[in-house]
């Protein structure tokens, strides 16, 4: 201590060795808090984001610090170039009616439908991000009806078996769905919450898991043609703002009585990679690539495959991941196309509505029914997971073996079996020990995927320690013998979501169809990994590296991915900061109330689409206020 000695008389009593330490330390000492908080204030004032606010939580490290780490792996340039695509899209952010108005013009090349500023007043009240790319999928699925006589498309959509139909302002359910599962009920009342301010419109359900609707692909380029031919921005003056209505079709269909039924096109069964065939384009790779008749060969991935939409082994345009048309291997790696466990398929171009599509389909998307529940099956329900720092260090999956009829003669070329075996440790470091090949995959070529784990024969052993995935079902059939599965894998016991979340990743890939998890996935603070050939209604708004990691449906990428991931801090903080851009993301754009402005806005474009006076029908408030 030092008493009632001042501090100077204390420096003096020192040598001047000590004298000039103790002098450094407090300067060195001071400049390290400088430097801190400099660092602290740039890192408020460089990195702010275009909404105005910082991005919250710990990913922020990982985002203010990027630009100074090497970009070393092709990951990380995807990340980059994710976060700058993202960056860019929010500038197109329409914040006021006028601006939506007139982005709507020049991206569609029609006026807005009468009602769009109840919808955008809708929007802005409840704090939904619009930008006018993130309905491209609904452009997309409506085009082709603008080719077809509005009178018939409405007329089919009204005598359908099952139908959300909204009159005079009020939404109901038709159909009878005894023993179904409760997806109409679901579509019903979010429709119901739009009702007030939609016009009299129909929208028939598809009710089977798989897609119906395959049209050639000539026959939709066709119909497509005619949209762009009818684009117009019409003069104000000439424009009709209020819908003709649908009481002409429900008059009709009253006089028929009992005697209505419902349209019914030529449905087809067979082969479904055939009818895929025909939607493809004519120079599409999967155009002549003849169906497998064998299965019981083991599947065969396709050697030096580089395709477009991959960067250096790993996805880019996920969009172009998903169509079979680029990918004729994936004739033999995806149970859709192997043996649907149901198939009606039509080439004629019905309305029909459905919750995910491949990308040759001709349904029209809305938000998945399982989407609007609050199962804890599909959401995990109110508990999301711990942060990062407290969860598992590891992968989990759990499910039933579905993605078609799974038999003796098929089971090896099923995608999710794939993924099971492929996260086994065992089978992989048997197929590491002995330079082999599993029944359903072979090892990634270290050629393109070259890193340790993979040098060194140790992803087995990682799998070993890291991995928790596995069947709680078999699906087998016939569904008295699993013989042809049990040798290969074992059933393991069921998890909760709530559980799931604890880990850090959490893959996610096709079942009968879509997942209907990925939602909950992106919410949770997990890092979803995701591989699909099925398009649904959210995928223009989420940007893959930055809210989710694409695999490709190969899975050849799988090992490299859980890799960058896990390797070093980096590759940590890379994790982290994808899931908890995902889920900060989702909060905004994958709420009740954006599949509500969805629906919303599809129903006004459908509506119209139905009207006989639709090329005259349009919004131009703006214009005329203006």
């Amino acid at each position: 201590m030092l008493g009632n000695r001042s501090l100077r008389d204390w420096l003096a009593s020192l040598p001047d060795g000590r004298v000039c330490s103790l002098r450094w330390q407090s300067i060195l000492r001071y400049a390290a808090i400088a430097f801190l908080v400099s660092i602290t204030l740039s890192g408020i004032f460089l990195f702010r984001r275009p909404e105005g606010f910082l991005r919250q939580g710990g990913s922020h490290y990982f985002e203010y610090f990027w630009n100074q780490t090497a970009a070393d792996h092709p990951i990380d340039q995807l990340i980059s170039d994710a976060h700058t695509f993202h960056e860019n899209l929010l500038t197109q952010r329409s914040f006021d009616l006028p601006t939506a108005a007139a982005r709507y013009r020049d991206r569609r090349g029609r006026h807005p439908p009468p009602g769009f500023d109840a919808w955008f007043k809708y929007a802005v009240e409840h704090d939904a991000i619009i930008v006018e790319s993130f309905f491209d999928r609904i452009y997309a699925d409506v085009a082709p009806f603008w080719g077809l006589d509005p009178r018939t498309t409405a007329e089919r959509a009204a005598s359908w078996d099952y139908v959300v139909r909204v009159r005079n302002g009020v939404a109901n359910g038709t159909g009878d769905t005894s023993g179904k599962v409760p997806w109409l009920q679901l579509w019903t009342s979010l429709v119901g919450e739009a009702a007030p301010w939609l016009p009299d419109v129909d929208m028939p359900i598809n009710y089977m898991d798989e897609s119906r609707l395959i049209v050639p692909w000539e026959d939709v380029m066709s119909l497509v043609e005619k949209e762009q031919k009818s684009q117009t921005v019409k003069p104000v003056e000439e424009v009709i703002t209020k819908y003709s209505g649908l009481a002409q079709v429900d008059a009709d269909i009253a006089a028929k009585g009992d005697n209505v039924e419902p349209y019914k096109p030529k449905w087809l069964g067979g082969n479904y990679w055939e009818l895929t065939q025909a939607a493809c384009p004519p120079d599409s790779p999967s155009r002549n690539a003849t169906p497998i008749q064998n299965f019981e060969e083991l599947p065969v991935f396709p050697e030096d495959w580089n395709p477009e939409y991959s960067y250096k082994g790993y996805v880019r345009n996920f969009t172009a991941a998903m169509n079979p048309c680029t990918q004729p291997h994936i004739r033999g790696l995806h149970g859709t196309f192997i043996e649907p466990l149901t198939m009606a398929t039509s080439k004629e171009l019905i309305p029909l509505f459905g919750g995910c599509k491949l990308a040759i389909n001709n349904e029209i998307l809305i938000p998945g029914a399982m989407y609007l529940t609050d199962d804890p099956f599909y959401s995990g329900g109110n508990t999301h997971g711990p942060p990062w720092k407290q969860k598992i260090d590891g992968v989990v999956w759990r499910g039933v073996a579905s993605g078609g009829r799974n038999k003796k003669e098929n089971w090896v070329h099923f995608q999710r079996h794939r993924l099971i075996e492929m996260l086994n440790g065992t089978t992989v470091s048997g197929m590491e020990e002995n330079s082999s090949r599993a029944m359903t995959f072979e090892l990634p070529p270290v050629e393109k995927y070259d890193f340790p784990r993979r040098r060194e024969g140790t992803i087995g052993a990682w799998l070993e320690e890291h991995s928790d995935a596995g069947f709680v079902n078999f699906l087998c059939f016939p569904a008295n013998d699993c013989s042809y599965v049990e040798p290969y894998l074992s059933k393991v016991e069921s998890m909760p979501m709530m559980e799931q979340y604890k880990y850090k990743f959490m893959p996610d890939v096709d079942g009968n169809s879509f997942s209907a998890r990925f939602r909950g996935f992106l919410l949770s603070t997990s890092l979803p990994l995701k591989a699909t050939v099925y398009a649904e209604w959210h995928d223009d708004r989420l940007v893959p590296w930055l809210h989710f990691a694409p695999m490709d449906n190969t899975f050849q990428d799988l090992y490299a991915i859980l890799d960058y991931f896990t390797r070093d801090k980096k590759g940590d903080k890379s994790a982290r900061f994808i899931a908890e851009e995902g889920r900060s993301w989702g909060a905004k754009v994958l709420r009740r109330e954006d599949m509500l402005l969805y629906v919303w806005r599809l129903l006004l474009e459908f509506a119209r689409v139905c009207d006989e006076k639709r090329n005259m029908l349009g919004y131009v408030d703006d214009l005329r206020s203006a």
